[in-house]
């Protein structure tokens, strides 16, 4: 059967989505409104209605009362699981309406946030929901005349605060898992993408969620994500986001209840490449890793870390590989890459640029923001060569696609370099020597790490880093453990 190409530009301009705040089961317009602004073209998109505290406290409320009442956590585990699997099958459904708001509101290509980011939707909401029943308590042997349960019990309110260059995913991944193991929770999206969030909590709705159980509050961070963080009645907060905003969250929450924050922050990967690895899919991994999403993944391979013997060679083929990458508008299905996702990311991205070439580094590819004419968002393939690994460009975080180039002499020095960031997010080795591998994957301080590959995985991993880049993993049974408590009741039997 052949699939027809959706016209993404006439269904952009006819999608109808919520624009409130859902509250306990009903949309609200909210005190105020915020433009949301499409780096397609910078115009305004719609507008949406923006919570403030006591907003937040109500959203609260609401879920406190639907999670003490046991709408949702006093179902069955099929029953949930049920919900959760409809809840996905509805997401399918709306694949396209669902990509092409991913589009308006951050730039990416439509073809692509169907293919991926409303497939991991709907992929985590099922999986998920299969995996309810499936998580088991436990009874440890104590001897005959004592009996003991360790249990698995829903913590209670869990606060989202998500960020915006993968709005589905990154919200479901929260979403998910925490409704999953019978918690009751308040997303307050990215201010810059709250379209896409507000649409799947509809579908949620539609599926059988009981009211109360999901809120979404949009605002910014500063205030509305700031009022959940230091919420007095909210259980956990799960973040992912900056560092420096992690840090004000974790204060949060340590000044306000002692609440668990579990929050997926900064990376810096590199992809260190050895002369014994296919050099040819080193390249084009190393390209891909740092230009998919314009580069706004918290895991793109910004360092090529290569070794100097094919430094050369490599760098060739990548370098070929990003001149093909260029960006373009996202409602085009052949765009390679869409936009960056609002003007003052631009901006960001450009000022760090300039900054590493200041500082000596050699520019080898883009530099400058393109397709001005547009209104909109964009930024090329950049590739910066010449870098010292203590510099601010091969250490900051730029969430743009923007290589530096880096090289190594020794497995040692690839290591060293490798953690030589305040990140521990992911990173790759690419060698044919299996020995090497396993010793160069074991001394990096990451999160993930792959070899001979990039990006790789499914829901059956843990997804998280170490150091600056956080604690506390998305994705696997891994995650469920997050939004629980452990019980231990031992019983004196007579």
């Amino acid at each position: 059967m052949t699939t027809m190409t959706p016209d993404w530009r006439t269904l952009a301009a006819s999608v109808q989505y919520p624009t409130g705040l859902l509250i306990d089961g009903k949309w609200e317009a909210g005190p105020s409104r915020h433009e949301v602004i499409s780096p397609i073209d910078g115009r305004v998109v719609t507008d949406v209605a923006f919570g403030d505290a006591a907003a937040i406290d109500r959203a609260v409320a609401a879920a406190r009362a639907s999670f003490e009442d046991r709408r949702w956590a006093g179902m069955s585990p099929m029953d949930r699981k049920d919900v959760l699997v409809r809840w996905a099958h509805l997401v399918n459904d709306h694949a396209e309406q669902l990509a092409v708001l991913t589009t308006l509101e951050m730039g990416k290509p439509a073809r692509e946030a169907k293919a991926v980011d409303v497939r991991a939707c709907h992929r985590t909401l099922r999986w998920f929901g299969e995996a309810i029943d499936k998580v088991l308590d436990e009874i440890p042997k104590v001897g005959d005349s004592s009996w003991a349960m360790i249990e698995r019990e829903p913590a209670g309110v869990v606060a989202a605060i998500t960020p915006w260059n993968f709005p589905l995913t990154l919200e479901t991944w929260k979403i998910a898992p925490a409704l999953a193991v019978g918690c009751s929770m308040v997303l307050k999206p990215s201010e810059m993408s709250p379209l896409t969030a507000l649409y799947v909590a509809q579908l949620g709705l539609e599926a059988g969620l009981p009211d109360g159980v999901l809120n979404v509050v949009n605002g910014l961070g500063a205030t509305t994500g700031a009022a959940l963080a230091s919420h007095m009645d909210v259980d956990i907060v799960t973040f992912t986001g900056s560092t420096a905003t992690g840090r004000a969250i974790m204060t949060a929450a340590a000044q306000s209840n002692m609440k668990r924050p579990y929050l997926e922050l900064g990376g810096k990967g590199a992809n260190v490449v050895f002369p014994d690895a296919d050099l040819d899919a080193a390249a084009a991994a190393s390209a891909w890793a740092v230009t998919y999403n314009a580069g706004q993944m918290c895991s793109a391979g910004s360092r090529l870390v290569v070794h100097e013997s094919v430094k050369d060679e490599v760098l060739a083929k990548v370098l070929d590989a990003m001149a093909a990458m260029q960006p373009a508008d996202p409602l085009d299905h052949s765009a390679p890459i869409g936009a960056i996702a609002s003007a003052r990311q631009l901006e960001t991205i450009h000022g760090i640029v300039r900054d590493g070439l200041d500082a000596g580094g050699r520019l080898l590819m883009g530099g400058e923001p393109v397709l001005v004419e547009t209104g909109g968002s964009y930024y090329p393939p950049t590739v910066v060569d010449g870098l010292e690994p203590d510099s601010l460009l091969a250490q900051r975080e730029v969430f743009g696609p923007v290589l530096s180039v880096l090289t190594f002499t020794s497995d040692e020095e690839a290591v060293a370099i490798g953690n030589a960031t305040n990140y521990g997010l992911a990173s790759a080795v690419w060698t044919n020597d299996l020995s090497r591998a396993r010793r160069v994957s074991k001394g990096l301080k990451m999160g993930t790490v792959w070899v001979n590959c990039y990006e790789e995985g499914d829901l059956t991993v843990p997804f998280g880093g170490v150091k600056q880049s956080g604690f506390g993993s998305d994705k696997s049974l891994h995650a469920m453990d997050k939004f629980t408590d452990l019980k231990t009741t031992w019983i004196e039997l007579s």
